[in-house]
């Protein structure tokens, strides 16, 4: 009698031991993370939920290379990250990361396409900003600037730079956090969409824990740990959200 074929878990893309983060304020030491043990898998949506102070953006900010651990060990594709100089961390977000952030940070004075060409004109392979922007449905707004696009609007030209220059993951920091509830859902389902079509592995921090149905795994954090990981048997897209 043959044995049950069991199917393989996908590759790591992220790979975190015994990671913790300190600060020192003066005389004062303050642990935003005390030693997480997390695996992020290929092609998965991530969200990590916990309230502000819970070391939410700590952990997201490591996993960027935007910050390094104080203790711990960080791989990022079997390659570790965290001995790892400046210009090896420059290159990695440069080439492997996409960011997007609560506020926009786009620039008032160029056009979305100039904004999103930003990125497209240093990274390698990346996709033309036309074709980014078509991605989150803004082929129409493209030669509008910032001023004369809702909020909604400017969070997708940031999304629109994020995936352009088809990043190995796409890490989002509150991304409907300065939104209404229908402007956030739209966001949501364009994460979502880039996320599905090109499996872009994508981690999701919010404090709102309405977005949680949305994710294959549900990280929950609290005083700089993990307190506990759980996986949807179902995913529910953005549209069916409540909070």
């Amino acid at each position: 009698m043959r044995s049950p074929i069991v199917a393989a878990p996908p590759p790591a893309v992220f790979l975190l031991e015994r990671v913790g983060k300190a600060y020192e304020m003066g005389e004062v030491v303050v642990r935003a993370l005390g030693s997480i043990n997390l695996d992020l898998y290929e092609g998965e949506f991530v969200v990590l939920l916990g309230p502000s102070g819970s070391g939410k953006s700590t952990l997201l900010n490591i996993l960027g290379g935007l910050d390094v651990p104080s203790h711990g060990q960080v791989y990022f594709r079997n390659r570790p990250l965290t001995e790892a100089n400046d210009l090896v961390l420059t290159q990695f977000r440069r080439r492997s990361v996409g960011f997007v952030f609560q506020f926009y940070n786009l620039i008032p004075s160029l056009t979305a396409r100039e904004n999103v060409a930003l990125v497209t004109d240093i990274a390698r392979h990346s996709m033309k900003p036309e074709a980014a922007l078509a991605m989150v449905n803004l082929s129409d707004r493209m030669n509008h600037f910032p001023a004369q696009l809702s909020g909604c609007e400017q969070q997708r030209v940031a999304i629109a730079r994020a995936i352009a220059k088809r990043p190995e993951v796409l890490l989002c920091d509150e991304p409907t956090g300065a939104l209404d509830f229908e402007t956030g859902k739209r966001v949501l389902e364009t994460l979502q969409q880039v996320n599905q079509e090109y499996g872009t592995p994508t981690a999701v921090i919010t404090h709102n824990a309405g977005i949680a149905a949305m994710a294959d795994r549900v990280v929950y954090m609290r005083s700089g740990n993990i307190s506990h990981i759980e996986e949807n048997a179902h995913r529910v897209s953005p549209g069916e959200l409540e909070w």
